[in-house]
């Protein structure tokens, strides 16, 4: 068996062919060969489909920990904690859960270690640029989502206003 770029182990490594480096050597499909094993990269199409699915659960989590109601009570003590602590080290750590933008960061951090999602380059670089572009894309989403929010809440207020005219016209 010729091994060369072209020869794949489990999908997402390849095999590259060594000169004679007896340390190097592993068995596929039965037969010894010498080889090192080279990470495979998703093509860049892959990378950003990734990339903006990954964005949704980071910005919903980061979302939900800092502004929905089922966190509010932890969240109320994070914010009294964070007036009241006299060591900003302690300020700066409850502050982490009452800013979306300051979670989101860690929320990203988690989702790369889980994931192991790389962008553009199969190194730790790779991780680098995920990190700061997921939590770009967290914040978009989290940003359209804070604005499509604010846009029913007004047209509510105005449809409140407009019954409470009729309601007045009807009255007189």
């Amino acid at each position: 068996m010729e091994i060369n770029q072209n020869t794949y182990i489990e999908g997402r490594t390849s095999l590259l062919h060594t000169s004679g480096n007896p340390t190097l050597s592993a068995i596929s499909n039965g037969f010894p060969c010498r080889c090192i094993q080279v990470p495979i990269m998703m093509s860049l199409g892959f990378q950003v489909a990734w990339l903006l699915i990954l964005g949704l659960p980071t910005g919903c989590i980061a979302w939900t920990v800092t502004h929905e109601e089922v966190f509010r009570e932890p969240r109320q003590y994070c914010q009294r904690e964070c007036e009241r602590a006299k060591a900003m080290i302690v300020r700066k750590f409850f502050y982490l859960f009452t800013c979306e933008y300051c979670f989101s960061h860690y929320v990203a951090a988690f989702i790369l270690a889980l994931t192991r999602y790389k962008l553009l380059f199969p190194d730790w670089r790779g991780y680098v640029v995920a990190f700061f572009a997921l939590v770009w894309v967290a914040n978009l989403y989290m940003s359209i989502y804070n604005r499509l929010r604010l846009d029913i809440k007004h047209e509510q207020v105005e449809i409140k206003a407009d019954e409470k005219k009729v309601d007045h016209l009807r009255a007189a």
